[in-house]
C-alpha cells in the first residue's frame, strides 16, 4: 500500500510529509513524496532553452532529497519529481497510478481561516480528486505524536455514507485505533420546534450506522450540537493524534471528491487531520 505525498518546500509541505509519515506508520504503508513543478517554477532569469530542463530537474531534485532526508528511517518513503501544469491532476494520477490510499497534502496556504486554510491545490483536490486526500492542519509538522491514536467519523444520512463507514472501519481496524461516529446538530438551521426533532434524527442516524459495523466491533457514539456546525465541532474533545473522517457531497460524481458545505465549516474550526472519502460508486 502507498501514500502519496503532495510536498512543496514550504511549511505546508513539511506538514503534509509529517501526516503522511504519521498515516505510513499507523496503517504500515509506504510513502511516494511527490514534488510537482510547473514549467515556470525555475526561478533562475534567462536560462537558455537547452538548459531549462536540466536547471528545472536539478532544482526539484534538491527539493525532493531534503524531503526524503527528513523520512524516518522505520518508513519507507521514495520521491519523484513531476512537470505538469496542474499539481491537483498530477497528484491525481500518480495516486491512480499506484492505486495509492490516499493523497496527503498540507492544509495551510490561504483561502480559509483557522488551522486548516484551503490553498488553490487543495481545494481543488477536494473537489476533484480520485481517491481519499487527507489534509494536515498548519503545525503539524511540529507534533510529536508517531501514530493515529483515535478516528471520528462524521456520519450524516446522505448519498455516501456507507462508503464512509466502511473506510473509517477499515482504518480503524487497520491502525488498532478506537472509532467514534459523531453526527452534528445545527441548531440555527432549526426552528425552536425542530431542534428536538434535528436531536433525535441524529441520534437514529447514529444508531443506523452503528447497526451497520461488523459484529462486535467497539464504537462509541455521540451527538454533538451547537448554535452552528461550527460549534457543534468546538463541543467533542479533540486530542493530537486524532483523525476525522468526512464523506464527499451528495453531489459529487462517482469515485470523486466533491466536499460539501458542512465539511467546509468543519474545516475552519477543526485541529487535527482530515481525510475526505470519495463519491459512491
Amino acid at each position: 500500500m502507498t501514500l502519496v505525498v503532495g510536498y512543496l518546500a514550504t511549511a505546508g509541505g513539511a506538514d503534509a510529509l509529517s501526516l503522511g509519515v504519521r498515516l505510513a506508520r499507523t496503517l504500515g504503508t509506504d510513502l511516494q513524496v511527490c514534488l510537482v513543478l510547473a514549467p515556470d517554477d525555475v526561478t533562475t532569469p534567462r536560462l537558455t532553452s537547452d538548459r531549462y530542463h536540466e536547471v528545472l530537474a536539478e532544482q526539484g531534485a534538491a527539493w525532493l532529497a531534503e524531503a526524503l532526508r527528513l523520512v524516518p528511517d522505520d518508513v519507507t518513503a521514495d520521491g519523484k519529481v513531476i512537470v505538469a501544469e496542474s499539481v491537483a491532476e498530477a497528484l491525481g494520477a500518480e495516486a491512480l497510478r499506484l492505486d495509492a490510499e490516499a493523497i496527503v497534502v498540507g492544509g495551510s496556504g490561504g483561502g480559509l481561516a483557522g488551522s486548516l486554510s484551503l490553498g488553490a491545490l487543495v481545494d481543488e483536490l477536494l473537489h476533484t480528486a480520485p481517491v481519499p486526500v487527507a489534509v494536515a492542519p498548519r503545525g503539524t509538522r511540529h507534533s510529536e505524536v508517531e501514530r493515529v491514536r483515535s478516528v471520528t467519523c462524521a456520519i450524516g444520512d446522505r448519498a455516501g455514507a456507507r462508503r464512509l463507514l466502511d473506510a473509517a472501519v477499515r482504518t480503524s481496524s487497520a491502525t488498532g485505533a478506537p472509532l467514534r461516529l459523531v453526527s452534528l446538530v445545527a441548531l440555527d438551521q432549526h426552528g425552536a420546534a425542530g431542534i428536538e426533532a434535528a436531536r433525535e434524527h441524529a441520534y437514529r442516524t447514529l444508531k443506523s450506522a452503528q447497526a451497520a459495523l461488523p459484529e462486535g466491533f467497539a464504537v462509541t457514539a455521540v451527538v454533538a450540537d451547537g448554535a452552528t456546525i461550527e460549534a457543534a465541532v468546538d463541543e467533542l474533545d479533540w486530542a493530537d493524534g486524532d483523525l476525522l473522517m468526512l464523506g464527499s457531497s451528495r453531489l459529487a460524481p462517482p469515485r470523486r471528491l466533491l466536499i460539501g458545505s458542512t465539511a467546509a465549516k468543519i474545516l475552519r474550526v477543526l485541529r487535527v487531520p482530515i481525510i475526505v472519502t470519495p463519491g459512491e460508486d
